[in-house]
């Protein structure tokens, strides 16, 4: 089976950059998987993805070399197991509020014995290596996403769950379950409550030995997470870098026409119609 990078470069205490897409395309996968990410999380939570969408957007992220990755819609051995056929080398699942849940988590993305994960893996035989049930259960990331009041306060069962590769925060449910409503829901948060419970993640993390993952909204608050200790970062999704990138050229666009005090008009002339 093909090596998980991300394993290894954990291993070696080195941080790693995730993307993420949202989008249910074959070719905007194909172009991100190209930009240098580690890996690339389908996301089909809250993405516009359906499962056939994501075993093209896998397919188109294979030549790359970057480590794919799922994040499902919610702990449902279905779905789970399903994206790991596909060949995904990586589960991301929300919503993971106490230990049993996690060891469900941990169940369904292993074979017996460690796990319930039932054997038929159509495409990940092919993409991943044909010895690929000898070496899946060492090889797969599973990470429970850290997310609700109830999860905050399970954290250090969470973590101490056997077989669990590591906790991911998603920081927008999270301020919404810890800020009872008073705080916006969004990424890069620098409330001190807000900062003193991710950190409270990340240490309940590394005492059980786990790898702690942060969604980011910018570059520079993921590389204030690796500071922190946070082994993996996103940062933002396909949505919003398209969204950033367009919005950007738009109104450079518009402050160039108005510093030249100009205006855009037709170059036809209304007479020849």
């Amino acid at each position: 089976m093909i090596e998980n990078k991300l394993k290894k470069n954990w291993s070696n205490n080195k941080a790693t950059l995730n993307g993420w897409l949202s989008i249910p395309n074959a070719f905007t996968a194909e172009i991100m998987a190209e930009q240098g990410y580690d890996s690339i999380t389908v996301d089909v939570q809250h993405g516009v993805i359906d499962f056939s969408d994501c075993v093209s957007m896998l397919q188109a992220m294979r030549a790359s070399g970057v480590v794919p990755i799922s994040r499902v819609p919610w702990l449902d051995p279905a779905i789970i197991m399903k994206v790991l056929d596909a060949g995904s080398m990586g589960v991301i699942c929300p919503m993971v509020n106490t230990k049993s849940q996690a060891e469900e988590l941990v169940s369904y993305c292993k074979y017996p014995p460690h796990g319930v994960r039932s054997f038929g893996p159509t495409r990940a035989n092919i993409s991943l290596g044909a010895n690929y049930w000898k070496e899946a259960n060492q090889n797969i990331v599973c990470l429970a996403m850290i997310e609700t009041q109830e999860a905050y306060d399970n954290v250090e069962e969470i973590a101490s769950t056997p077989g669990l590769d590591g906790l991911y925060i998603g920081p927008a449910d999270l301020t919404l379950g810890l800020g009872k409503g008073k705080l916006a829901p969004g990424f890069d948060r620098e409330e001190p409550e807000m900062i003193e419970a991710t950190k409270n993640i990340l240490a309940a993390a590394k005492k059980n030995n786990k790898i702690a993952a942060l969604h980011c909204g910018t570059p520079e608050y993921a590389a204030k997470g690796v500071q922190w200790g946070f082994d993996m970062v996103t940062i933002s999704n396909d949505v919003r870098l398209l969204i950033s990138a367009s919005s950007s050229s738009v109104k450079k666009f518009k402050n160039l026409m108005n510093d030249d005090n100009t205006e855009i008009k037709s170059n036809k002339d209304s007479s020849s119609y």
